[in-house]
């Protein structure tokens, strides 16, 4: 049998929208690590964002950033940091337009401002026991940044796709932007895992309901779109599942004929 690795989503795919992970969830990753599937995480989410989950799930290699940090099986295997100048001069033109900026390395994440509402809104979703980051505006100097949230209106980041073309803009909250390394996506980190472990395209499969997933569901061979994606996610899936509040994942696995 060809080896086969599947890569889950996290917010709405194994998470249900209270950020809870439901149990038919749990019994059906651990039903695919018996069966000898690989299994990962590819999420736009920082490591120390999702440890717990990995823990929960025995899950140790993953794709965090939306693939510009790469861990296989407990070891960095490729990391993609955005331009410090780049960034220090987003971060100056968004001063100049009242936007904050949080910058984010693998440990930790620092907000250029002490607070503002829209920072607070948006990091709560994600309910991760902090509602704000700690002020640290020099944060980005002398580590490596995956990628910065850049805190604006839907619309508002027009400006900053004009003007600092060395980074992707992906809208995850209607007052929040992620800022990434141009080029850098989900797939292009599936891409740098299996070229490693050697995997066919068609042998792999993955899972994602947000517009940060679209690339991802086009590139692999089995694209899964949960049954609370976008519409925009689900028109470039090979499937659709059920919500993921609806055994989702478990639906999905079946779907595909990789559970029974």
């Amino acid at each position: 049998m060809d080896k086969k690795i599947v890569f889950f989503d996290i917010d709405g795919t194994l998470l249900d929208h209270d950020k809870k992970l439901p149990e038919s969830t749990k019994q059906a990753v651990n039903q695919l690590k018996e069966k000898g599937y690989e299994v990962a995480i590819a999420t736009g989410r920082a490591p120390f964002m999702f440890k717990e989950l990995r823990d929960e799930l025995g899950i140790d290699t993953y794709i965090s950033f939306n693939g510009q940090y790469i861990v296989l099986n407990g070891e960095v295997l490729y990391q993609n940091p955005l331009d410090v100048q780049e960034l220090q001069a987003l971060t100056a033109f968004a001063a100049q337009k009242n936007h904050p900026v949080v910058y984010l390395d693998h440990d930790d994440m620092r907000s250029n401002i002490e607070f503002h509402e829209h920072i607070e809104a948006s990091i709560s979703t994600l309910k991760l026991g902090i509602t704000h980051p700690i002020h640290d505006p020099l944060y980005y100097e002398n580590r490596e940044i995956y990628q910065a949230l850049l805190f604006c209106t839907g619309g508002e980041e027009k400006p900053y796709e004009e003007k600092f073309k060395k980074f992707d803009y992906i809208r995850w909250h209607e007052f929040s932007t992620d800022v990434l390394p141009a080029g850098g996506s989900k797939a292009k980190g599936i891409e740098v895992m299996i070229n490693k472990l050697g995997y066919k395209k068609e042998n792999v499969y993955a899972f994602g309901d947000g517009l940060n997933d679209i690339e991802m569901l086009s590139y692999v061979g089995n694209g899964v779109a949960m049954g609370n994606a976008h519409d925009e996610v689900k028109e470039v899936a090979n499937y659709i599942t059920k919500d993921v509040a609806d055994n989702g994942i478990a639906h999905g696995l079946q779907l595909v004929g990789l559970l029974s």
